[in-house]
């Protein structure tokens, strides 16, 4: 899909919610360590894109940059939805949480590809926390936002993953070896991180840490080769000691 139809996709669902009304129920009954973990995602969606907009408009395309600022204005309309969510469970928005603004901190200041690998991996794990959110919470109106949001972030991956291969393009296989090296690092590391900091409400929509972690990198991996191409992805040798940290979740412990 060239960037003039991502930008379409875009518009077209920009007028379809702008069309729409959001439910606003109340008397919803949510576990409390799903109430919390809800209330992370939801500070994390509630950015407003400076960064990545001014990246964009570096970038000197104002088709690609137009379809970013429709991007990020997805992302705010997740927020909205989530902090519903929060309201019909009786719970508030936060104002923000130290695993967000870690992500922040490394986007900032690296250009449009930091930018949009480091995003990549919250976009990654957000595919699997929805979908669990859908799945799992047990309640109709949690998982129809959950599946709304869903729905978005899997138009959102290959919109980014175009964008990517467009960046490393030109890359000697080296340094694309490289970049997908540490792409697989930080990826790890994120679902890691996501999965003890989240593991209570992963526990309530009935799925393990290890199983979170195991299905986050199963998602990861065709992405890696969009990126990078198979012959880059194939001599990361980054996934071996990286496989080893993984064994280090054992089931007596995060399960």
């Amino acid at each position: 899909m060239d960037i003039h139809q991502h930008l379409a996709m875009f518009e077209e669902h920009a007028r379809r919610r702008a069309a729409r009304t959001e439910p606003q129920p109340l008397g919803g009954q949510l576990p409390p360590a799903l109430i919390r973990s809800v209330q992370r995602f939801q500070a994390g969606e509630d950015g407003d894109g400076t960064s990545l907009i001014a990246a964009a408009t570096r970038a000197g395309d104002p088709v690609y940059l137009a379809a970013i600022r429709l991007f990020v204005a997805e992302e705010q309309s997740h927020a909205v939805r989530l902090a519903n969510v929060l309201r019909y469970a009786g719970a508030a928005p936060i104002s923000g949480h130290w695993t967000d603004t870690v992500f922040v901190l490394v986007r900032r200041g690296g250009g449009l590809r930091l930018e949009l690998l480091t995003l990549m991996l919250a976009e990654v794990v957000a595919l699997r926390y929805y979908r669990a959110l859908r799945d799992g919470s047990g309640d109709d109106y949690v998982a129809d936002v959950a599946g709304r949001i869903l729905a978005d972030e899997e138009r959102h991956v290959p919109f980014h993953l175009d964008r990517l291969r467009q960046c490393f393009a030109g890359t000697p296989l080296a340094g694309r070896v490289a970049a997908a090296a540490g792409w697989w690092a930080l990826m790890t590391g994120a679902a890691l991180v996501v999965s003890l900091d989240h593991g209570g409400a992963l526990r309530a929509l009935g799925l393990s840490r290890r199983r979170f972690v195991a299905d986050v990198l199963r998602l990861f991996r065709p992405m890696v080769t969009a990126v990078f191409g198979q012959r880059a992805a194939a001599e990361d040798v980054s996934e071996r000691p990286l496989r080893r940290l993984g064994r280090t979740l054992r089931p007596a412990h995060y399960e």
